[in-house]
């Protein structure tokens, strides 16, 4: 399930959730704690960090949170919730390479 959800989320030059999608994806990952100034897992790249962050470490921040749900057993919930996204709700390659 894990392998066909990462397809899933990088289809059509997706990179991850749109910043209110992906905080509520975050919020239900199970076990989430604080580290030191941080969050474990780690927090989505969204507020500040949503145009000034690399497309590539949203893609791998999204597959880190896809891997702890995975590994906390609730990747069937996570998996449900995504795919209900409409196409609107995803930000695209597009989205971050036309801001230039």
């Amino acid at each position: 399930m894990l392998n066909s959800l990462l397809a899933f989320v990088q289809a059509g030059e997706r990179v991850c959730p749109q910043p209110t999608k992906w905080n509520e994806l975050w919020e239900m990952l199970p076990d989430r704690r604080r580290r030191g100034s941080g969050w474990e897992p780690p927090a989505p790249l969204i507020l500040a960090t949503w145009w000034d962050t690399p497309i590539l470490a949203k893609v791998l921040r999204l597959r880190e949170h896809l891997e702890w749900a995975h590994a906390k057993g609730v990747l069937p919930q996570v998996d449900a919730y995504i795919r209900s996204f409409s196409e609107s709700e995803w930000a695209h390659v597009s989205d971050f390479t036309s801001r230039k």
